[in-house]
C-alpha cells in the first residue's frame, strides 16, 4: 500500500494494574489507505478499543511504531499529539462527552474556535444542519436524547474536517433505529469529506458496510485482512 495515511509496525501496549503488569496488544501491524473505511471486531476485551486509541495518539505505544499522515505518533509528546489530533483527527465515542454547560452550538464550535476559525460558529451551524439538528442549536446536552447527542457529537468530530475519523462503538448506547441513522450520517460524511474511516463495532450489518475488517482477539490479529463483502 503506497502512502498510507495510518501505519502501525509491530505495535504494542501494555499497561500497569494491580495484579501487575497486562498486555494489551501484541505487536499489531497494519495500513489503512486514504478515505479507506476499517472495521475492527472481535470479542469483549478483544483489544478492539485499545487499538483505536493507538491510532489516535490516546494511548501511547509501549512497543513498535505508529505513524499517521506520515508522522511517527510514537515520537511526539502529549501537546504535540493533541495539536496533531486538533488538526487531522475527529474522534466519536460510545459515550458522548460533550459539555453539558454548553448548548449543541457551542459544543460543535469548541474545536473550530480552538483551530482558530473566524467563522466558527457559522460552521458549526452547518454542521448541525447536516445532522439534521439546526432546530437544536440552543439546547443544552441534558435536553437532548441520546440518539440527538450522538448527531451533536458526530458533528463536532467532523466540523474540524479531519483527514482521520476515528469511532468507538458509536452506536453501542442507541437503539436500532437512532444507531442506523448516526451510521449512515458517519458514512455519508466520509463519502463528502473523504476522511479516513476506522470504528469498532460488535455490529456485524455495521462491519459489512466497511471496505475491509480486522477480527481480534486477546489483542492479536486472529484472522487475515478481508474485505467486509467476503
Amino acid at each position: 500500500m503506497s502512502d498510507p495515511v495510518l501505519s502501525l509496525r509491530n505495535a504494542a501496549l501494555s499497561l500497569d494494574g494491580n495484579a501487575g503488569r497486562v498486555d494489551i496488544l501484541h505487536g499489531i501491524s497494519l495500513e489503512v489507505a486514504r478515505s479507506e473505511t476499517l472495521g475492527l471486531i472481535g470479542p469483549s476485551g478483544s483489544g478492539k478499543s485499545s487499538l483505536l486509541m493507538l491510532m489516535g495518539g490516546l494511548e501511547r505505544a509501549t512497543g513498535g511504531e505508529i505513524t499517521a499522515l506520515g508522522r511517527d505518533l510514537t515520537a511526539m509528546n502529549e501537546d504535540a499529539l493533541a495539536r496533531f489530533r486538533r488538526a487531522h483527527m475527529g474522534v466519536v465515542f460510545q459515550s458522548f462527552y460533550l459539555i453539558p454547560t454548553m448548548t449543541a452550538l457551542e459544543n460543535v464550535a469548541t474545536p473550530l474556535e480552538l483551530a482558530g476559525a473566524r467563522d466558527a460558529f457559522d460552521q458549526a451551524q452547518s454542521e448541525l444542519e447536516a445532522v439534521g439538528l439546526a432546530h437544536r442549536a440552543g439546547h443544552y446536552p441534558s435536553q437532548l436524547s441520546g440518539g440527538e447527542q450522538q448527531r451533536v457529537a458526530l458533528a463536532r468530530a467532523s466540523a474540524p474536517r479531519p483527514e482521520i475519523l476515528l469511532a468507538d462503538e458509536p452506536t453501542g448506547n442507541l437503539d436500532g433505529a437512532n444507531g442506523a441513522a448516526i451510521m449512515d450520517l458517519l458514512f455519508g460524511l466520509r463519502d463528502r469529506h473523504g476522511a479516513t474511516l476506522v470504528l469498532v463495532t460488535h455490529s456485524r450489518s455495521l462491519a459489512a458496510r466497511c471496505d475491509r475488517v480486522i477480527r481480534l482477539a486477546d489483542g492479536r490479529v486472529v484472522e487475515p485482512e478481508r474485505a467486509a463483502a467476503e
